[in-house]
């Protein structure tokens, strides 16, 4: 059990070092746009490249840049956040917080 333990343990810290790198890489918008996503959106949304959403129903994050071409992400994000639907709260952002998201969800997708 120990063994199992300290295997896990291992992993973990070792994906940690991979967020870690991988953050330090992006720039300092998509630093704080990651944060952003991860505080406000992340109870429903998926907010990496990979995760499931935790409410199902909520897409991905990620999704977005498929849903929405780059030059039209910004207005897309915009009026979902300000609509809300379902089970979203809507949400006001300033413009320099409109930009590190969008500087963020560009990291996650084609």
């Amino acid at each position: 059990m120990r063994k199992e333990a300290a295997i896990v343990s291992a992993l973990v810290a070792v994906g940690a070092l991979i967020v870690q790198a991988a953050t330090a890489q992006m720039a300092p918008a998509a630093q704080r746009g990651m944060i952003f996503v991860q505080v406000n959106c992340g109870k429903c949304h998926a907010t990496d490249r990979l995760s499931e959403s935790p409410l199902p129903i909520a897409p991905p994050l990620r999704d977005l840049s498929r849903r929405f071409p780059a030059e039209r992400l910004s207005y897309g994000l915009v009026n979902a956040m300000q609509a809300g639907h379902l089970n979203m709260p809507a949400f006001q952002l300033d413009p320099g917080q409109l930009d590190d998201v969008v500087a963020y969800l560009r990291t996650l997708g084609p």
